[in-house]
């Protein structure tokens, strides 16, 4: 177990969470929540000893092993992944080492032979001899062929190796595992893996995520990071938003019950406490009043953007035609591929990563041209893209708003138009003079949706746009594209987000592309479907 007391961080003025009690027990795996901004990964870093609370103190059982999800790889860069991966079991690790140490001599002392016995032993009781196995087991399941295993690091791109980090954080199967957005850069299949293995794992889980679907699915309780303070609520996301509606509208309601009483009161003791004969009654009226409270409902962290989509140019029929399109890099991405897309249609784009999801968008917006055929847009498109990397976009040292003044559709639109855009995107007061640069992720996706918002162009395309936002402002961002009439072209490894929006599907992978006219559930059991008539 781990149990958080009194703890509070602040930095100068400005305060995360303020002397926060909680315990999170065996067994139970917790979802830990909150706004962007709320101090999510400062609590995590916190209890992982990574970072130092203003006050407060983290126990952890005797004898009970923490394990934690790094977002820096760089240490690692130049070792091969099984050593990083071995990292995650410290002991094993540092017996290994010795062990290779001793067998690497040309001759022993005495002293040496007897050590080399000892730590034998101990490797094998600690897993040494199935470790190799283990970690196979575990990159292999996050999508690391195993032909990659002794390479180095760097060979991999950063989102691999962040899989890498994980598997690392998962390997020494800790009493306590602390994972801070363990689903970024994972494709479907990936976090089908993780999921499958958290849903039995034995230990303490704490995760933070923005994946709603990946938190149904993994947890048992959620931390909510609320009000400077964390509350515990046992059910997964959905429960939690249900319970935590249904507390607040509880609470309203007694406040509203006992406002009536206090309005009453207060009437009845303005009206008889002149009065000599009514004198008694006032009295024992004013008492009843002074004992009546009115419970505190705290301003939430917990804010959603305002997002709609609302193009100034009517979308034609046909929207786009490709016709025998081809990609090819090191491999084969797709070949000869011919379809139509048409207005109205949401278009899901699944695939494992590296599999060509982003080249396809490109090609689809003209970005990229493919290596053979032709694409054809219909007269009337106007394309606007939301990009996977902000930086393609978002890459100078300027105010926030001072950018979104350059973006050629804005230009020649007054401050407080872009004000205005950029407060329905959470930019509130001095926020929108923010340096470009400093920008977190989530505010980089909000200025970018707020630029998008502006252009209002028909025909809108998302690469992984769900990847730096939080909850709220995912869920708006979906709820403001079940909207758009028009249609849209996306790119996404968040399962309820794709399940929720696509009316058609485009599965890339294995060097061919499966078109799927129909929602993530029908394709999924359609596939399914083939598998057992395979097998039968």
């Amino acid at each position: 177990m781990i149990s958080v007391s009194e703890l509070s961080m602040r930095y100068g003025e400005k305060v995360l969470f303020e002397k926060v009690s909680v315990k999170f027990r065996p067994g139970n795996r917790y979802g830990l929540i909150g706004a962007n901004g709320s101090g999510k990964s400062t609590f995590m870093k916190i209890m992982a000893g990574e970072l130092e609370a203003s006050t407060g103190d983290i126990a952890i059982d005797s004898g009970c092993t923490l394990g934690y999800l790094k977002q820096d790889h760089y240490q690692y860069e130049h070792l091969p992944m099984l050593d990083v991966v071995y990292m995650g079991n410290e002991k094993l690790w540092a017996l290994h080492q010795e062990r290779e140490m001793l067998y690497a001599k040309a001759e022993m002392t005495d002293k040496e032979s007897v050590r080399m016995g000892e730590v034998e032993d101990e490797f094998g009781q600690a897993g040494g001899y199935t470790m190799e196995t283990d970690a196979a087991k575990l990159l292999i399941g996050l999508g690391i062929e195993e032909k990659l295993h002794t390479e180095h690091l760097s060979t991999l791109t950063g989102g691999f190796k962040l899989r890498v980090l994980l598997a690392q954080a998962l390997f020494g199967k800790p009493d306590i595992l602390l994972l801070d957005e363990p689903t970024n850069h994972l494709d479907m299949a990936s976090i089908d893996w993780l999921e499958d293995f958290l849903s039995v794992y034995k230990g303490t889980v704490i995760v933070i995520s923005h994946d709603r679907f990946f938190i149904n699915r993994v947890c048992t309780h959620i931390a909510d990071l609320d009000y400077q303070e964390v509350r515990m609520f046992p059910g997964n996301y959905d429960e939690f938003m249900i319970a935590n509606e249904q507390a607040l509208e509880k609470t309203r309601r007694e406040n509203a019950q006992k406002q009536k009483r206090i309005d009453d009161l207060n009437d009845f003791i303005n009206r008889f406490s002149a009065n000599a004969s009514k004198a008694k009654q006032a009295t024992s009226r004013q008492k009843e009043l002074s004992k009546i409270e009115m419970q505190e409902i705290k301003p939430s962290s917990r804010v959603s953007p305002y997002i709609r989509f609302n193009p100034k140019t009517r979308l034609g029929e046909k929207v786009i035609e490709v016709e025998n399109i081809s990609k090819a890099y090191d491999k084969t991405l797709f070949a000869n591929y011919s379809a139509l897309f048409r207005n109205g249609e949401r278009v899901g784009i699944i695939g494992t990563n590296g599999s060509g999801k982003t080249t396809f968008l490109k090609i689809l917006s003209g970005e990229v041209a493919p290596d053979s055929g032709k694409v054809i847009r219909g007269e009337t498109v106007e394309v606007d893209v939301f990009p996977q990397d902000a930086k393609e976009v978002l890459n100078s040292t300027e105010p926030a708003i001072n950018w979104l003044s350059h973006v050629p559709t804005t230009v020649g639109m007054g401050e407080t138009e872009l004000r205005s855009a950029m407060g329905r995107m959470l930019f509130r007061g001095d926020a929108v003079f923010k340096p470009v640069n400093v920008l977190s992720g989530g505010e980089k996706a909000r200025l970018i949706l707020a630029a998008i918002m502006l252009a209002q162009k028909n025909l809108l395309m998302f690469d992984e746009p769900t990847n730096h936002l939080d909850l709220e402002a995912i869920e708006a961002l979906n709820f403001s594209l079940g909207l758009v009439k028009e249609t849209i072209f996306f790119v996404s490894h968040d399962r309820e987000f794709v399940r929720s929006l696509a009316t058609r599907i485009i599965d890339i992978g294995d060097g061919k592309i499966v078109d799927y006219p129909g929602t993530l559930d029908e394709y999924d059991a359609h596939k399914a479907a083939e598998k057992k008539k395979q097998r039968g």
